[in-house]
């Protein structure tokens, strides 16, 4: 009876070989100020890298011979991290929280704070919460969430209207 064999190597599909790692000689050189060099021992490419406190890293393995460029590998994974992050969204939600009895400078100053959320592109979350007897007095919190909507009207949109939900009633706003 035979035994499966399990693969014991890690994937190395889409890692870049630096430095030892680097079994192919010769290669093809780049150095650290984009001049090639031409087609040399992994052994002098590696100890050229070192004499300037560099690596030496393979960028693309699939040529013959392989090209590889003299340059700081750590510089080069975080630069290209930063770019794959950058088309990540920003989109956050925030949220302001008001009372049906909240007065008007309160909510004033409630509105100053959402507009620059809704300035930096975050969504802002406009929760009116009931407590007690304010529960037989609902259309006292529209009120107030109408207000708030038609203030937040010039840096952002209603992207679901007022809803009551238990003790409190919520409207998501986007910005424009």
């Amino acid at each position: 009876m035979a035994l499966a064999r399990r693969n014991n190597q890690p994937d190395n599909r889409d890692t870049v070989r630096i430095n030892s790692n680097i079994r192919i000689s010769p290669v093809r050189v780049v150095s650290e100020t984009g001049e090639q060099l031409g087609v040399i021992s992994t052994d002098e490419a590696l100890s050229r890298a070192r004499d300037v406190g560099l690596d030496l890293v393979e960028v693309a393995p699939n040529e013959r011979p392989p090209v590889c460029r003299i340059m700081d590998y750590g510089k080069y994974k975080y630069d290209k991290n930063k770019k794959t992050n950058r088309n990540q969204s920003h989109t956050k939600t925030k949220e302001i929280r008001l009372r049906p009895k909240t007065g008007d400078e309160d909510i004033r100053t409630k509105i100053r704070r959402a507009e620059k959320f809704l300035m930096h592109k975050d969504k802002v979350q406009v929760s009116v919460l009931f407590r007690g007897r304010e529960m037989a007095h609902i259309e006292e919190g529209r009120k107030v969430m109408e207000q708030v909507i038609e203030l937040l009207e010039e840096v952002g949109k209603v992207e679901t209207a007022p809803q009551q939900h238990g003790k409190r009633m919520i409207c998501m706003i986007a910005p424009k």
